[in-house]
């Protein structure tokens, strides 16, 4: 197949969309997306991937320094690996699904320091390969590798709507091109979302591309969350500042504002006390509990983290200064599209699912964080993902950029015309981040508050989809305002059908971990919201039922 040839044979360009084929389609720039598009085309298959922002920056990751849960192959260290996060997962992760990510991730991380990654060496020379703190050069690598391996990549190219045949199998995707206006369309054998998670434009550090975009196509082609309550990561940050970088807070003390010590308040455990005490006045934090050896080997690693303090003229190590807890959603969550098999397939024919776009309940359950587990989800997940759609596109052979497709986006697609009846994307984004927010809605979850803010959001996306579609020029905003809309709902909808406390999922009705709870909620749904329990695998172990 050739990639680049529109309907009538060659790659065409006319005022109003730009036409290509392809035999994988890869929506999305970070470190799923460059991995699902490297392997694909490793497979022999043509790709084209589109980035909302500019691949090899945009994200979470390109901003970061992050760790990975890279574990050399011994048994012991594994093992060890596998039990240290079941608890704190509430015992939804697999161990099958762990297993093959440990693996997977081992080879990957290996091979990127055969393509030139710069892994720091202990004293002894031996790398350290637990840690890509040089995340920017990590995606500016696997951009360069995908470009070689062929790929054509589309930057500032948001996807707006995935496209299906008759059959109602995925065939590609539309956007636009943000810096010319113009519409692309790409017919494609397969497409792999790996559009990351929702962080609801909450100023948290890389996040700005990220609103769920790949949720609400996904859903509108039939596809099914899962974990979605799993969904109210919230992450300590400077108040004027956007670096949500939680490492350097183990050295912190959290002080109220006339100088006295929070009892308490910490990083990982004490966090809720600090949003507690956020709710009725300011957090300040120092990082005083850093020794004079520490504090000079944090000012060599991640250096983003103290670029705002230097523009504030603040010493964060002997200087108080003001805290804030930024939602995080679904990327430092574990919700996102279900998968169905090893393949990173979606419900959807022709549809694969990969990085924070995708549950990480298979391996980590209810809990995860920044790095780590997401980390080598993205890597694992992102590789399987694009040799599956290559391995699919090819089945398909020369029919597959042959069939007759159509468009899925309705709500929030934009109008050539315009319209007097459409609603103004920067308010419902106000609208929904007015529930999801707030810590005593979302953090602390109870019955009455979950309760009305889901009717509100009901009621939202009802005004949002009887409206007539947006201008021309607001499609992107509009399309995020809907993305977002639609995740909050499947969000607190599975919120409200997990009556217990499980994972980071805290509901205050139900302050215990239930047993007879221990299932995954799927949903999905765009006017109509459904959530409903689905079986694990493999059962608990005995000594597990016993923990519970």
């Amino acid at each position: 197949m050739n990639a680049y040839q529109s309907e009538s044979g060659n790659s065409s360009t006319t005022s109003s969309q730009l036409n290509l084929e392809a035999d994988v389609l890869v929506i999305g720039g970070g470190p799923s997306a460059t991995w699902a598009a490297w392997n694909a085309a490793a497979q022999g298959a043509k790709v084209i991937l589109v980035d909302k922002g500019y691949c090899g920056t945009s994200g979470a990751t390109a901003p970061s320094g992050t760790g990975v849960w890279y574990v050399p192959p011994d048994p012991q260290q594994r093992e060890e690996a596998m039990a240290s996060r079941e608890a704190l997962g509430g015992y939804l992760s697999e161990r099958s699904w762990m297993e093959r990510v440990l693996d997977r991730t081992y080879t990957n991380l290996n091979k990127l320091s055969d393509w030139g990654y710069p892994f720091p060496v202990d004293d002894e020379g031996r790398p350290h390969r637990r840690s890509l703190q040089q995340a920017h050069d990590y995606i500016r690598l696997m951009r360069k590798k995908i470009t070689k391996a062929g790929v054509k990549i589309l930057d500032h190219s948001p996807a707006l709507e995935l496209l299906v045949d008759a059959a109602g199998a995925v065939a590609g995707a539309r956007g636009i091109c943000r810096q010319t206006g113009e519409r692309w369309q790409v017919k494609s054998g397969a497409v792999v979302i790996a559009t990351g998670g929702c962080a609801f434009l909450s100023k948290a550090l890389g996040c700005n591309v990220l609103t769920g975009d790949g949720y609400l196509m996904a859903a509108e082609a039939g596809a099914e969350m899962s974990g979605m309550e799993f969904s109210n990561a919230y992450a300590l940050s400077p108040a004027f500042s956007s670096v949500t970088k939680g490492a350097y807070y183990r050295w912190a003390t959290f002080y109220y504002e006339d100088g006295t010590e929070i009892e308490g308040a910490g990083s990982q455990r004490g966090r809720s006390i600090i949003a507690r005490t956020l709710l009725t006045q300011p957090v300040y934090a120092r990082l005083d509990k850093a020794t004079p050896e520490i504090e000079a080997m944090l000012r060599t690693i991640q250096h983003n983290f103290l670029l705002p303090f230097d523009r504030m003229g603040i010493n964060p190590f002997t200087q108080l200064f003001p805290v804030t807890l930024r939602l995080e959603g679904t990327v430092r969550g574990t919700g996102g599209i279900r998968i169905v098999d090893y393949n990173c397939a979606t419900t959807v024919p022709g549809l694969y699912a990969a990085g924070d776009a995708a549950t990480r309940e298979l391996i980590c359950g209810g809990f995860t964080g920044g790095g780590s587990h997401n980390a080598a989800w993205a890597t694992s997940s992102g590789y399987w993902a694009g040799e599956a759609a290559a391995n699919y596109a090819r089945q398909l052979g020369t029919k597959a950029n042959q069939r007759f497709v159509r468009g899925l986006g309705e709500t929030g697609v934009a109008s050539e015309k315009g319209s007097n009846n459409s609603f103004v994307p920067s308010e419902v984004t106000k609208a929904v981040q007015a529930e999801v927010f707030p810590y005593d809605r979302n953090l602390f979850r109870t019955e009455k508050g979950l309760t009305q803010s889901l009717d509100r959001l009901h009621q939202l996306w009802k005004e949002v989809r009887n409206t007539q579609a947006v201008p021309e020029n607001q499609a992107v905003q509009a399309r995020e305002a809907t993305a977002m809309l639609a995740t909050a709902r499947w969000m607190y909808a599975s919120a409200l059908e997990r009556k217990e406390t499980r994972g980071m999922h805290k509901h205050l009705d139900y302050p215990e971990q239930d047993p007879n709870q221990y299932h995954r909620l799927l949903s999905g749904g765009l006017d109509r919201v459904w959530v409903k329990p689905q079986k694990l695998q493999t059962a608990v172990k005995e000594k597990e039922l016993v923990t519970l």
